[in-house]
């Protein structure tokens, strides 16, 4: 018996959770006689101790996916000013505010070049144009099933803004938000309507 937290299906929320493990046993007018074996563990929610499979554990708690997505869009970020490069303050700028909104309050303008800086040498060391749509798929995979069309998409759109920021996107930009796509499992005739979408003003 072990116990930890989750998502419980039935609080809707972060709850603590203890693992039990049972055993079948033949009863005779109430009284339990001879063991039939082990039931598969389940989980028992503190709160409401409803008990739910250990599958339940696969979707990840509020606050682990607060920090997915946070990761999510701060990799996005590094990906399209990556792609159209980082001369443009307009494009940091915009990069730097949306990392900020998704929860690095402290991200600097700096910080990100730094990042980009280590980024570029070390795809330049190893002569791998797959890396990088590589590490991007790593970010955003895990966070995907869990998130509604609505919600890959927002991401894709925080990526094709910061695209945006400096005038119409580049052909890398547009492979690179292809690749945000293709990653977060959105249909390639989505992807090019939420790209219209985004240079549409509003």
């Amino acid at each position: 018996m072990d116990d930890g937290d989750f998502f419980c299906p039935a609080c809707g929320g972060d709850r603590s959770y203890r693992r039990r493990i049972g055993r079948r046993r033949l009863v005779l007018l109430g009284v339990p006689l001879l063991a039939r074996g082990e039931v598969a563990p389940v989980l028992e929610c503190a709160a409401c101790h409803g008990h739910f499979g250990t599958e339940a554990l696969d979707h990840p708690t509020t606050q682990r996916l607060s920090l997915l997505l946070r990761d999510a869009v701060h990799a996005i970020a590094l990906t399209v000013l990556t792609a159209g490069g980082c001369e443009s303050r307009a494009a940091r700028e915009a990069a730097v505010h949306t990392v900020r909104s998704a929860g690095y309050t402290g991200c600097t303008e700096d910080q990100l070049l730094t990042l980009l800086a280590a980024l570029s040498a070390e795809r330049d060391a190893t002569a791998d144009s797959v890396s990088a749509e590589i590490e991007l798929h790593e970010a955003l995979a895990p966070l995907a099933p869990h998130l509604a069309a609505a919600g890959r998409e927002s991401l894709l759109l925080h990526g094709a803004r910061i695209a945006l920021a400096d005038g119409p996107y580049c052909p890398p930009e547009r492979e690179a938000l292809a690749a945000v796509g293709r990653s977060l499992r959105i249909d390639e005739a989505d992807v090019d309507r939420l790209l219209t979408q985004a240079r549409t003003p509003h």
